[in-house]
């Protein structure tokens, strides 16, 4: 299969709790969170040493986008590597408000929705190639887009006219369109705009904004090595035909309102099939496409855990409370339920929906789990830990990283970008 550029980018929320009865404008904690990765200054946007990008987003959100990669696990490496380097600037960033009389702490949670119902996004990014015919390739990709929040969302508690009701992807509800240059007044599945950040004339970028933030690392690993797999058997010809929804929108809100898998949704000539029924489609038009490849150990892993994911959430996805982040906030839900006698309406039913996403380990109810070995790692933390400071050694963002690294300890003003 050929080499593919990807990244995701990561908008995180932001809440300061404050010992007393004071306001405090979110964009002066953002500042100091910025003074923890760029010491010295105080700027809206920067590159770090890593490669990646952080940077203050719509709605004072801070928005992590790893740096390039060619490897899915680099890619979750990276990933992981931007909420350690968040929940490392918390407590100098408390200190620095401690010190103006503002006494509190900071949550930083990587979920996409709050309490108000605005929306934030995580965004993927595929390098694609601009001798294919685009939208061609994206009436084939939504279906797949569409049904893969069975294994990729992350889960959400909503009031649905004043009754709480258990939601598989917090993003589904936010979508209003197939394909759309925006990513803020009309949210598209795959957006349309253009920036491959690389040879226009040989590239463009797909740009996908449907999908929800993830803890698990298993899940991040499935949804972009799917969605690489899938991407690529489709620019070489293995199309996937005949899959297209009579309405895109509304069965990927129908999909997220059933945590039981079993709903049927209508495509163009009429059928009707689950999710898990569309994702086998792919998945065995996948299987014909890496017989045919030369041996990839990783893209092959990525398709038999996308063939034991499947197998799983059509017998019970339960059995996925392990890896897969809706299923491992449902159970740890109704563990709560069940052992205080209280129902889903309950307020801390809500709080616990918030707390599993706070990057902070000792805080975090996701981490409080995978401490507890109740979490299916895929990647080492010591990659981890190497990764805040080291960029992905097979792409551009070495060379970047390396200039940064340099410019800094020369005490020398410098400018990057992507390109």
């Amino acid at each position: 299969m050929r080499r593919r550029i990807f990244g995701l980018e990561n908008e995180y929320g932001l809440i300061f709790s404050p010992n007393g009865r004071v306001y405090l404008p979110m964009e002066k904690v953002l500042g100091y969170i910025f003074e923890g990765l760029i010491p010295n200054s105080w700027p809206s946007n920067a590159f770090l040493v890593n490669g990646a990008r952080f940077y203050q987003d719509t709605g004072c959100h801070p928005e992590y986008s790893t740096p390039e990669c060619d490897n899915i696990l680099d890619l979750v490496i990276h990933d992981k590597a931007g909420e350690r380097l968040l929940e490392a600037c918390l407590p100098a960033a408390e200190e620095r408000l401690r010190e103006e009389g503002l006494s509190g702490e900071i949550y930083i949670f990587k979920n996409n929705t709050d309490s108000l119902g605005n929306t934030y996004g995580c965004h993927e990014n595929f390098l694609m190639r601009r001798d294919v015919d685009f939208w061609k390739v994206t009436e084939q990709l939504i279906p797949f887009f569409v049904t893969r929040q069975i294994y990729s969302g992350a889960g959400k508690v909503l009031k649905v006219s004043g009754k709480p009701q258990y939601f598989i992807s917090q993003r589904a509800q936010h979508i209003h369109e197939k394909t759309s240059s925006s990513t803020t007044s009309s949210r598209s599945i795959i957006n349309t705009r253009d920036e491959p950040h690389a040879d226009a004339e040989r590239y463009r970028r797909l740009h996908i904004i449907v999908g929800d933030s993830n803890m698990s690392e298993f899940v991040t690993f499935l949804k972009v090595g799917t969605a690489t797999l899938v991407l690529s058997m489709i620019e070489e010809g293995y199309a996937v035909q005949g899959m297209e929804f009579e309405d895109p929108v509304k069965a990927i809100r129908e999909i997220s309102r059933d945590p039981t898998l079993k709903r049927k949704v209508k495509l163009d000539d009429g059928r009707q099939l689950t999710a898990v029924e569309v994702q086998r489609v792919y998945l065995d038009r996948a299987q014909e496409y890496l017989a045919q490849q030369a041996h990839d150990p990783l893209l092959d892993d990525v398709w038999q855990r996308w063939a034991m994911v499947l197998d799983k959430l059509e017998e019970d996805p339960m059995q996925l409370v392990r890896e897969i982040d809706w299923v491992t906030k449902r159970y740890l839900i109704q563990s709560y339920i069940d052992k205080k006698g209280c129902g889903w309406d309950d307020p801390r039913v809500f709080l616990l929906d918030l707390q599993f996403h706070d990057v902070k380990r000792t805080r975090g109810l996701y981490y409080l789990m995978e401490s507890r070995g109740l979490i299916e790692r895929v990647v080492e933390e010591e990659a981890v830990q190497r990764a805040m400071s080291t960029p992905p050694q097979t792409t551009r963002a070495k060379v970047r990283g390396d200039f940064i690294r340099f410019a800094r300890a020369k005490n020398r003003s410098y400018t990057v970008d992507w390109t």
